[in-house]
């Protein structure tokens, strides 16, 4: 387990010591600064654009993560991208496989080279742990595509990268569990201390301390690089969450998997609040008992990522596809589920846009 880190933001600038306009009682005095003005409304989100694509043909076959279908997180959403393909596109045949926590590469190749050899494509290997595997296995069927979420590193030919801006959905989320904080102490539990896992940390201290000079962050990751079994431990999830909680954090955003029920059982027992990750997991049956303290969840649409890699396989047209799945795109952005984050829908909305129009930056690596 990673050692806590207290972040407590810089004094800034502002212009301006009252809270935020649009937020109603959040926040109180936490909110030190100006919300950004009111977003115009903009074009409609973009929905499923494949209804008269024939995916027929199509083999497709998911390898996930640790914890697989049914995680409430991303393995999840990337199941819902398969299934809606095969609502939509009519794909004929589908499979898929879940990683255990210490498998070793050779047992990630096997998976990846069954599934190849059993004529399935594509293939969408859900997670930056099938990296190394996918540079062994790909080149071996050059006729399959093959796509791989959350890494960009792997050159082969017939290898696409399904990466996010993860960081800019995360800087909303600080800003949500800064204006729903009473105590002005919020916390971040992180699966494992890899560099994708911290540009969800990276957003959100970032968002929360675009709003207050005040606010004090708890930092912690459940495992080391390497060891992805953090992402699998509701366990180990609860007791960090609880000693969060301790300290006096009283919003909590998991960027950690499965083991994120953990966290919200502990926000649960203890009268806080939690922020979910990828999916809108107030929505996920597997955490339903817990769902009450849901306030908000950062959404990743791994789901919209997958659909259009499928439609792009479907259609022989992956230059399609953008290189990186942003908020501009409503690939990242918030869960407005159980109505907790509607009075600062506006303020949300607002940051948002400022960071589609590149007047805020949002860092990919944490500050310290």
């Amino acid at each position: 387990m990673a050692g806590v880190l207290t972040l407590t933001a810089c004094a800034k600038d502002s212009g301006d010591d009252s809270a935020a306009s649009g937020g109603g009682e959040s926040g109180g005095e936490c909110v030190t600064a100006a919300a950004p003005p009111r977003a115009e409304a903009g074009s409609e989100k973009r929905e499923g654009e494949a209804a008269d694509v024939d995916a027929s043909d199509l083999k497709v076959a998911l390898a996930y993560d640790v914890g697989g279908r049914g995680d409430a997180s991303f393995n999840d959403a990337a199941a819902a991208g398969v299934d809606k393909a095969v609502e939509d596109m009519g794909v004929s045949d589908t499979t898929e496989s879940t990683a255990a926590g210490t498998e070793s590469e050779d047992a990630k190749q096997q998976r990846l080279t069954q599934m190849a050899e059993q004529g399935f494509n594509p293939i969408i290997a859900v997670g930056f742990a099938y990296a190394d595997a996918l540079n062994v296995v790909a080149p071996k069927f050059p006729d399959t595509q093959f796509a791989i979420v959350d890494d960009d590193s792997v050159d082969q030919p017939n290898v696409t990268p399904l990466v996010f801006t993860e960081e800019q959905g995360s800087f909303l989320t600080g800003v949500a569990a800064v204006y729903k904080s009473e105590n002005c102490h919020v916390g971040f539990v992180g699966g494992v201390n890899t560099p994708l896992i911290q540009k969800f940390e990276a957003g959100f201290v970032q968002g929360a301390q675009a709003v207050s000079d005040k606010v004090t962050i708890e930092v912690d990751y459940l495992t080391p690089a390497g060891d992805i079994s953090g992402f699998n431990d509701p366990g180990k999830g609860n007791v960090v969450a609880e000693a969060q909680i301790d300290k006096g954090a009283d919003v909590l955003y998991h960027a950690a998997g499965a083991s994120g029920k953990g966290v919200f059982e502990a926000a649960k027992s203890n009268d806080a609040l939690a922020i979910g990750v990828d999916s809108d997991q107030y929505e996920q049956k597997t955490v339903a008992d817990v769902k009450d303290v849901i306030m908000t969840s950062m959404l990743k649409r791994v789901d919209v990522a997958v659909y259009d890699f499928i439609r792009a396989v479907a259609e022989d047209d992956l230059d399609s596809l953008p290189e990186r799945f942003d908020l501009a795109a409503d690939a990242v952005g918030y869960s407005t589920s159980g109505g907790m984050v509607d009075d600062i829908a506006d303020v949300l909305d607002a940051y948002k846009q400022q960071i589609v129009d590149g007047e805020i930056e949002v860092s990919a690596t944490p500050s310290n």
